[in-house]
């Protein structure tokens, strides 16, 4: 396990952009990201070369991506990155990203959706990553999100507690007001109580086991490259999986899922979470629910995996922040 150095208030937070160029598009909500950054955590704020270019910009270089992560682990004076927002494929920033350089200066790494490509495969080679809120989803609406999600950041990201214990929040909303109305920016859709909190589909033993996982989707994307993990991997990690804005179905979710078993995953791991499904109903949340027992319990006979659903983490809010390769204990 490589660790990356402490944040504290003041220190200097890089942004970058490995996937899409939405800052560029709506210059407005990203900027609120960035004030709520100094203001509400106290960093001080650099922005990369690549952090406000267009998406066709983005998309034709992703050498140039790549670069901003390789310098800003080579800059002494930056502390931490955040990524500005999600995409679609990052992936190909992977071949050029600095892995010596990176290991031998590690440092704080956060993003979700489709920055699972790069904090999934530097996890894999000992770097602890984080999956949490970008500056557009997440940091930019902390004034209208629970007081809890606030806290739970600062408590991440600005202290050394531990064990950290991770508690449901009390509503969540799937997602934000028209970026383009600055009448409401940084406001969120309606928010829905969370009144069963998670719940378990199976297990009742107490487990442990160190994270891994993300967006479910894009993890599709590195299966069958050199930047899957190798066999070997698997044993004792708990996976978190979450679903994108692009709402799979229930049964494409099984599909994805399937695929973990016929590599014999589910024989080696020590726990599932599912974040909770961005714009599912509810008849769609019970159907989601009984095809991933189907697929682990009763097509790879894995009823000894516990299974955590509707966790606090990924495309609604407020969000989680799960550090991979962290140790983590599920007790039901």
């Amino acid at each position: 396990m490589i660790k990356p150095i402490s944040l504290m208030p003041g220190s200097k937070i890089a942004i970058i952009s490995p996937s899409s160029g939405l800052p560029y598009l709506f210059p407005e909500i990203y900027e609120l990201g960035l004030k709520n950054l100094s203001e509400v955590l106290g960093f001080e704020i650099v922005e990369m070369p690549t952090s406000r270019m267009s998406s066709d910009e983005l998309y034709n270089n992703p050498q140039l991506r790549a670069s901003d992560i390789n310098d800003c682990f080579k800059d002494e004076s930056i502390k931490g990155m955040i990524t500005s927002i999600g995409g679609y494929e990052s992936i190909r920033i992977l071949p050029y990203l600095d892995t010596e350089a990176i290991l031998n200066h590690p440092k704080f790494i956060m993003g979700f959706s489709d920055a699972t490509t790069f904090l999934s495969y530097l996890n894999q080679l000992g770097l602890v990553t984080f999956y949490g809120p970008s500056v557009m989803a997440g940091l930019a609406q902390i004034r209208s999100l629970p007081y809890e999600f606030t806290e739970h950041l600062k408590s991440m990201l600005l202290s050394n507690q531990f064990p950290y214990r991770y508690f449901p929040y009390d509503k969540w909303t799937n997602g934000y007001k028209d970026w383009s109305d600055r009448e409401t920016l940084g406001e969120c859709q309606e928010f829905h109580e969370n009144k069963k909190g998670w719940a378990f589909l199976q297990g009742a033993s107490v487990v442990q086991g160190y994270l891994w996982g993300g967006c479910i989707e894009v993890l599709e994307f590195m299966k069958s490259t050199v930047y899957w993990p190798s066999e070997a991997f698997w044993k004792d990690r708990i996976l978190f999986f979450e679903t994108s804005e692009e709402k799979p179905s229930p049964m494409e979710v099984g599909s994805m899922l399937r695929n973990y078993g016929m590599q014999g995953i589910f024989s080696q791991i020590n726990g599932i979470i599912l974040g909770r499904a961005k714009d599912y109903s509810d008849e769609e949340k019970l159907n989601l629910n009984e095809i991933v027992l189907s697929v682990v319990k009763d097509e790879f006979s894995a009823d000894h995996v516990p299974i955590i659903v509707d966790f606090d983490f990924g495309h609604t809010d407020p969000k989680i922040n799960i550090a991979l390769r962290g140790k983590g204990r599920i007790k039901s």
